[in-house]
């Protein structure tokens, strides 16, 4: 059992990357495609897009029955229904051939979601990260088939080029049928009460916007790139499938050290480092009118997009445990989504202006804005792990301003004192006085709040029934960076005799 356990991070990868080949064949072969069958070039962007469609959409069903079947069975049935797109793609002869083709080919992309949702289950959570990192690392099928398609092509034509990639299909299917796990953990919640449970979730939305950011902009340049290349900058297919596989070649392999990254350090800071760096790429990107500056700009984008793959992928389990496959599978697809717009308007702009500066530029303020709220996300969760805690914690605490009035109160105050939240906010700590102490007892304690802007000591209060308890109380000064008090925090146990 344990040898089929460690088994399936590889073969779930390697499943991955021949789903990765098989979903960037038309874009890889199609500057020998539209020699054979004419297309506009509206029609090309088009072409070498749908593919992403059911390659995003897909992502949400799999990804919940992943959860449901298990990995083994959703990547043999994948990779054996691929083989039908990939024979009809090699037989093609006109753009509706074409359309129809590519748009089951995107279940080839769609397969990211099996192991993203499954491959958590056989790894502690502090490993998640790295192990959707090391997963991720499949999408260097994209490079393969960017390389290599249009060599096989040049050689034998792209009709066999697209034949020969029934054979991993093939292969793979039957080592997940063979070493598949038959045992893997089943959720058996149903797609509506998953979805019901995280749709209002604004964090939920957050990620797939990085995603549609971060993969967006590897899956958009790699299947521009091709085309783009030889059309842009006159270079040949083989030059321009080997500089497309380099771009996909580091985008792919610093996927795990995003995983990495943010398992060992705090997830929202590296993404802030990735937001940024997309936003300084967008912008070297729309002012790059030679190849050089536009091969620092591709690769910066690798760089930074590699990162933020392997790192959204750690907030997903860290924030939806038990609905990780439905989250996994919305995420993912808005990634795929994000790869399917960026080619048709950067057409559509070079159509009007005849220029890309503006649909790159699109790209940096996309990139600004999350920025701005992966940065409002970070401060806000830092907030919210503060009130948890004095929510939850076991001694009394009530937070007064400068004036002395209550501002806030937590669960054990209320507990203690039989006290609720909305009696007691707005109104004086002496509500709580019991009698007991004298005017010199308040007078020591001020005094020394004031020279040392803290004091503790045992005091007797009166609880809301009128009944009398002792309790060890602790008060806080608060200032701001003027020295100006802003706030008194009083921390108090409940003393039994």
């Amino acid at each position: 059992m344990k040898n089929v356990n460690k088994m399936q991070l590889p073969l779930q990868t390697l499943s991955l990357v021949v789903g990765f080949m098989v979903w960037v064949l038309l874009s890889s072969l199609m500057s020998f495609i539209k020699q054979d069958i004419s297309l506009t070039a509206g029609q090309i962007s088009f072409v070498t897009a749908v593919p992403v469609i059911l390659g995003s959409v897909l992502r949400i069903p799999l990804g919940f029955y992943t959860n449901r079947f298990g990995a083994r069975g959703l990547f043999v049935l994948s990779l054996l229904f691929l083989i039908l797109p990939v024979g009809y793609l090699g037989m093609a002869n006109s753009f509706t051939d074409l359309i129809l083709s590519g748009l089951f080919l995107g279940i080839g992309g769609a397969v990211f979601s099996v192991g993203v949702t499954s491959l958590p289950k056989y790894y502690p959570k502090e490993k998640h990260g790295f192990v959707n990192g090391i997963y991720g690392v499949g999408n260097i099928g994209t490079a393969i088939t960017s390389f290599g398609a249009p060599i096989i092509a040049g050689m034998f034509g792209w009709r066999m080029a697209v034949f020969t990639f029934i054979i991993p299909l093939l292969l793979f299917a039957v080592l997940n049928f063979i070493w598949g796990d038959r045992h893997e953990p089943k959720v058996q919640t149903s797609l509506k009460q998953q979805m019901l449970g995280v749709y209002r979730n604004n964090k939920l939305w957050f990620l797939s916007f990085f995603y549609f950011l971060t993969f967006g902009s590897f899956v958009a340049l790699t299947v521009y790139l091709p085309n783009f290349l030889v059309s842009e900058f006159q270079l040949s297919e083989v030059d321009a499938g080997l500089r497309t596989a380099g771009f996909i070649a580091l985008c792919t392999l610093l996927r795990p050290v995003g995983g990495w990254l943010g398992d060992k350090f705090n997830p929202f800071k590296v993404l802030m480092f990735v937001f940024t760096g997309l936003t300084i790429s967008g912008i070297l990107l729309s002012f790059s009118p030679t190849i050089l500056l536009y091969t620092i700009g591709s690769l910066s984008v690798a760089l930074f997009a590699g990162i933020g793959n392997g790192t959204i992928f750690k907030l997903v389990p860290l924030y939806f445990t038990k609905q990780a496959g439905i989250v996994n599978g919305i995420v993912a697809a808005m990634g795929g989504l994000g790869g399917f717009f960026p080619p048709i308007i950067l057409t559509l702009v070079y159509d009007i202006n005849g220029h890309y500066a503006i649909g790159f530029m699109a790209l940096s303020q996309f990139a600004l804005a999350s920025l701005i709220i992966i940065i409002w996300m970070y401060y806000t969760d830092k907030l919210n792990l503060s009130n948890y805690i004095v929510n939850n914690a076991g001694q009394g605490i009530l937070v007064t301003d400068e004036n002395g009035r209550i501002t806030k109160i937590n669960r054990a105050f209320e507990r203690i004192t039989g006290y609720r939240e909305e009696e007691v906010i707005g109104q004086n700590p002496n509500i709580l006085s019991s009698g007991q102490q004298d005017p010199r007892f308040y007078g020591g304690m001020w005094k020394q709040l004031k020279e040392k802007d803290i004091w503790q000591g045992k005091i007797t209060n009166k609880r809301k029934s009128g009944e009398l308890y002792t309790q060890w109380l602790s008060i806080s000064v608060l200032k701001d960076a003027g020295d100006n008090i802003t706030n008194y925090v009083g921390v108090f146990s409940e003393l039994n005799e």
